[in-house]
């Protein structure tokens, strides 16, 4: 049964009418009686404590005052005309001032009267001020005072033009409020789950969220709506992965085949790690199951993904199934297709590459291949999801930095296969646990944390300009010990022109205190056509040059054992996540390796939190949760997942154990009934129905 109270118009609340309500539709989204309830306010001024005018001070933020009016004053001409009035109580005096609406509040105003007064004070030479402060008639013989917390409301400059400020909606909303006190509130949550977590009912929590009495109703009610919001959010995802575990049939991979077992004793570069042979058990016992994988792989940098991964698509080979791997850039794809090929070298397996850039004569040697079979593992970029690319048996999907990928555009791999293949996402960025739960909580997780035996972590230092000779005397003396060098220089979008002249600059003055013969500099960026570019980083790779001066193109798919020391300049431009990609790639060898962070003599706090962080652990979840609380969850995942976390109260950094409530409450709810048949869970099997459909939920639920 539909609410229909808070499907109303927005335009049928008194004092809004049709122009406003258009205003409110087109500027804040604001359409019907349930928007306006939940367009929360963003901040609150405490009108819960009454001052003595002895007591206030300009510093203070808002203070509430009960006094009397004694004199009220106009001043000045017509141009700079203001009225104050002399406002007392039994400590002191204090002036309200006002230079705007001035013939409404002198008729307004009554000496001898008793007001409230509500505002920031201020000090003018000896006198404080309260600068168009809210005011209103103190109760006659009431000694009490209407103290609560006032909410304050995101407008918009249109909207503040016509009249529609905070104040406005502050109004709207209590007299709202004031409607539906009579009204029935559906519940949105079973009774059982309210007691469990001590929480309020909606239409409590939706009056003190608003209009809250005291700071206590204020938090208890945010506590209520953002448990909601969240618990929700994980019971959509947990009861796809039932449902996906349950309905989704997977291939079968009954074997480890000849090839799996072979590339492990004859081919393998070092011994597995302890978590690589977890994770490999965690797959094979998912392709062995019947049902469809679905498997988040989190691994740092250099820990050993891609073998892992190689093993996984041999599994899918091994019975008679093909296996693809896509990856966001070509230079990445290039750099998988490459390892993978000089490790299967003396297997029966074919490995093609597909890009973009891939000639017409030989995509069609491939894609025909593909078709008929004889094509057993595609790397590539998105070039994979077009419509031309046909698998014969595809039984595996594999995609690396997932975050980079759209979930419509990873599922374009698989959708038009007639059995699901398996899938395993990959990503070299670990995802804070938050937000993993959040954007991938229907996944299953692996996580490799231990890096491949004999690798020592990278050492990191912080150098000014100041030391910029000791880093260049640093330098000359590890390329004469035989390593070799990246030096990574910014390139941002918006200052793309100063930055490619800093790199040009760089790589000159790098050639002077590195001069030919002795040492040999290469230079790599974007600006590149894609062959000369290649040649560099080959030239590189082969130990020809000793130093690579680059922009970011190298922050993934560059894999040189013998490069010992990053340098990045100006690494207070860089994110963190971005920091700790770059210095990931050294260390890759058995000697130590060294990551200088250059940056100038003044940093922000952020620019230095992040600096500091990267100087004090090589550990990528630690790097992974600073970052997030430094930039926020959107920021970090991008605009391909901004949809997924936009909460409109919750917050993934500061309701992190909410979050795990909500989780754990889900979970609970769904391990006692999958299907959410049960009496009590009819309102959750409702509202979760109407999220899917994207509709508005609590108010249609009966």
């Amino acid at each position: 049964m539909r609410n229909s109270f808070f499907d109303t118009p927005i335009e049928y609340l008194k004092g809004v009418g049709p122009v406003k309500g258009e205003l409110l539709k087109k500027e804040l989204g604001i359409h019907t009686f349930h928007n306006l309830l939940y367009h929360f306010p963003y901040r609150y001024a405490d009108r819960t404590r009454l001052y003595k005018i002895s007591e206030i001070n300009e510093e203070m933020p808002l203070v509430l005052v009960k006094g009397k009016i004694i004199t009220v004053t106009s001043h000045g001409d017509k141009r700079t005309t203001r009225l104050t009035a002399q406002f007392r109580d039994e400590t002191g005096s204090l002036d309200l001032v006002w230079f705007q609406g001035i013939k409404w509040m002198r008729d307004v105003l009554k000496a001898g009267e008793e007001y409230i007064a509500f505002g920031k004070p201020t000090r003018y030479g000896n006198r404080i001020n309260i600068v168009h402060p809210e005011i209103e008639k103190a109760e006659e013989g009431s000694e009490s005072v209407s103290t609560y917390l006032k909410p304050f409301y995101h407008t918009t400059e249109k909207c503040k033009a016509k009249g529609v400020d905070s104040n406005a909606l502050a109004r709207m909303t209590r007299m709202l409020i004031e409607k539906f006190q009579t009204e029935n509130i559906p519940e949105t949550l079973p009774d059982y789950l309210l007691q469990q977590h001590q929480l309020y009912g909606l239409k409590t929590s939706l009056i003190n969220i608003h209009f809250p009495k005291d700071n206590e109703a204020l938090q208890a009610a945010r506590k209520r709506l953002k448990f909601e919001e969240l618990f929700y959010l994980q019971l959509s995802i947990l009861s796809l992965k039932t449902s996906r575990k349950e309905q989704v049939a997977g291939i079968r991979f009954e074997k480890v085949g000849a090839l799996f077992n072979r590339f492990y004793h004859e081919c393998l570069p070092f011994e597995l790690t302890h978590a690589q042979k977890k994770v490999l058990k965690e797959i094979r016992s998912d392709t062995a199951s019947g049902k469809q994988m679905n498997r988040l792989l989190q691994g740092d940098v250099g820990s050993g993904k891609t073998i892992v991964a190689l093993m996984s698509m041999l599994l899918a080979i091994d019975n008679g199934c093909q296996a693809c791997l896509m990856a966001p850039t070509e230079i990445l794809a290039m750099q998988h297709c490459e390892t993978i090929k000089s490790l299967t070298t003396s297997l029966p397996v074919t490995v093609e590459l597909l890009t973009g850039n891939t000639k017409t004569a030989h995509r069609k040697q491939i894609l025909s291949a593909l078709a008929d079979g004889s094509l057993h593992l595609l790397i590539g970029t998105h070039a994979l999801i077009e419509d031309t690319v046909q698998f014969q048996n595809l039984g595996l999907a594999i995609i690396d930095e997932q975050h980079r990928f759209g979930v419509e555009q990873r599922a374009r791999l698989w959708i038009n296969e007639p059995q699901k293949p398996h899938v395993l996402v990959m990503t070299a960025t670990p995802i804070p646990r938050t937000l993993a739960m959040t954007l991938y909580g229907d996944l299953d997780v692996s996580v490799i944390n231990e890096l491949p035996p004999g690798r020592k972590p990278v050492a990191t230092y912080h150098y000014r300009e100041e030391k910029r000779l000791a880093l260049i005397g640093f330098l000359k003396r590890q390329v004469k010990e035989g390593r070799q060098v990246y030096v990574v220089y910014p390139l941002i979008e918006e200052s793309e022109k100063m930055d490619y002249a800093n790199l040009v600059q760089g790589y000159e003055n790098l050639g002077r205190d590195f001069p030919e013969p002795e040492y040999r500099v290469s230079i790599v960026h974007g600006r590149q056509k894609a062959d000369l570019r290649q040649q560099e980083m080959k030239l590189f790779a082969e130990g020809k040059t000793h130093i690579m001066v680059a922009t970011t193109v190298i922050e993934v798919g560059v894999n040189v054992p013998n490069a010992s020391v990053m340098v990045i300049e100006s690494a207070e431009r860089f994110g963190l996540s971005q920091l700790h990609q770059l210095r990931g790639r050294v260390g890759r060898g058995a000697e130590q390796s060294y990551c200088i962070l250059m940056t100038g003599n003044k940093l922000s706090a952020d620019a230095l939190e992040r600096i500091k962080a990267m100087t004090q652990t090589n550990d990528g979840f630690i790097i992974a949760d600073a970052d997030m609380r430094l930039r926020g969850p959107g920021d970090l995942m991008g605009t391909q997942q901004s949809g997924t976390l936009n909460f409109k109260i919750a917050d993934l950094i500061t309701d992190q154990s909410l979050l795990e409530l909500a989780r754990n409450a889900s979970a609970s709810v769904l391990a006692n009934d999958p299907h959410l048949q049960l009496p009590q869970h009819t309102v959750l099997h409702t509202v979760l129905q109407l999220k899917k459909q994207k509709k508005g939920v609590w108010e249609k639920v009966s």
